[in-house]
C-alpha cells in the first residue's frame, strides 16, 4: 500500500494539473468556430449519419452494452505489470484466472493491493496504445475528406468511451456500473469544456462518493446528448482542415491523436484522483 506521503504527492500532481487546464480556454474557444462553417458544407444525410451514430454511443450512458470493455483484458495487464514489480493482486493469482474466464459475468477485479506506480504504469501503456491506434484511424478516414468525416467523429467518440472504460478498471472502478458511466461522460464533458465549464465538473466530482451526491447526478443521465453534442462542436478546427482528401489524412491523424490522448489523460488524473482520496480515507 502507498505511504501517506506518496499519496499526498500524488493529489498534488493532480492538484496542479487541473490548474494547467485553464491554459487551453482561449483554443477552446477559437476551436469551436469553424463547427459552423463544417455543418454549412456538410450533407443533411451526413449530418443524419452522424446523429444516428450518437444516439447509439448515447446508449452506452443509458443501459450500458457494446461499448464496454473486457475486464479481463485490463485485469491481465495489470497482473502481469503486477507480477513484474514483485506485488500480488486479489492475493492470489488463481483467483483472477478463474474471473478472467468468466468474462460475461466478471465481477470487477481488485487493485487493492497494488500501488500506484503500477497502475499508472498499466494506464499509461493504455493510453499509449490507443494514441496510436486513433492516430492510424485518424489518417485512415482523413482520406475522404466530407465523405469519411461522419464516420470520423462517432469512431473517436467510441474510442473515448472506451479508453476511459480502461481508464476507470486501472484503478479499480467498474465502468459496467450507471454510476461510472457517468463520471466518464463527465470525463469526456471535461476533455471539451472551457475554463468555466471544467472548473464547475471539477467542483460537481469533488465529492462524488457522497450518497447524497450520487441521486443528483444520477438524474443528469437523460442529458447524454447535450453532452455528446457539446463533444462534437469542440472539433471545431481540428476536423474543417480534415475536409480536403489526402491532405486531410495528415491532419485526421494528428487530430485524432492528441483528442485520444487528453482524454486518456483526463480519464487517468480524475480516476486516480478519487483512489488517492479513498485511500486516504
Amino acid at each position: 500500500m502507498d505511504s501517506r506521503e506518496t499519496l499526498d504527492q500524488g493529489l498534488q500532481q493532480i492538484h496542479t494539473w487541473e490548474k494547467e487546464q485553464k491554459d487551453l480556454f482561449i483554443w477552446d474557444k477559437i476551436g469551436r468556430l469553424p463547427f459552423a462553417m463544417l455543418d454549412k458544407v456538410m450533407p443533411k444525410a451526413l449530418k443524419d449519419k452522424i446523429g444516428n451514430s450518437l444516439n447509439e454511443v448515447g446508449q452506452y450512458v443509458q443501459y450500458g452494452g457494446k461499448f464496454l470493455v473486457q475486464k479481463k483484458k485490463v485485469a491481465k495487464l495489470l497482473q502481469d505489470e503486477a507480477q513484474r514489480s514483485g506485488y500480488s493482486m486479489l492475493g492470489h493469482t488463481d483467483c483472477l484466472e478463474r474471473e478472467a474466464e468468466e468474462e460475461s459475468t466478471a465481477k470487477i477485479h481488485s487493485v487493492e493491493n497494488l500501488p500506484l506506480e503500477v497502475l499508472d504504469r498499466v494506464a499509461d501503456n493504455i493510453a499509449e496504445s490507443r494514441t496510436k491506434f486513433a492516430a492510424a484511424q485518424g489518417a485512415a478516414t482523413g482520406i475522404g475528406g466530407i465523405v469519411t468525416i461522419a464516420a470520423d467523429i462517432p469512431m473517436v467518440m467510441g474510442l473515448s468511451l472506451k479508453v476511459l472504460q480502461e481508464m476507470a478498471l486501472c484503478y479499480g472502478y467498474d465502468p459496467d456500473e450507471p454510476q461510472e458511466r457517468i463520471f466518464i461522460v463527465k470525463c469526456l464533458q471535461f476533455t471539451s469544456a472551457d475554463i468555466v465549464g471544467k472548473k464547475a465538473i471539477l467542483d460537481e466530482l469533488a465529492d462524488y462518493e457522497n450518497p447524497d451526491k450520487q441521486v443528483e447526478v444520477m438524474s443528469q443521465m437523460q442529458g447524454w446528448r447535450e453532452v455528446f453534442e457539446s463533444y462534437r462542436e469542440s472539433f471545431g478546427w481540428k476536423k474543417l482542415f480534415q475536409l480536403i482528401p489526402i491532405a486531410g489524412m495528415i491532419f485526421g491523424s494528428v487530430s485524432n491523436k492528441n483528442t485520444i490522448r487528453d482524454v486518456a489523460e483526463t480519464g487517468k488524473m480524475l480516476y486516480k484522483k478519487r483512489l488517492i482520496l479513498q485511500r486516504l480515507k
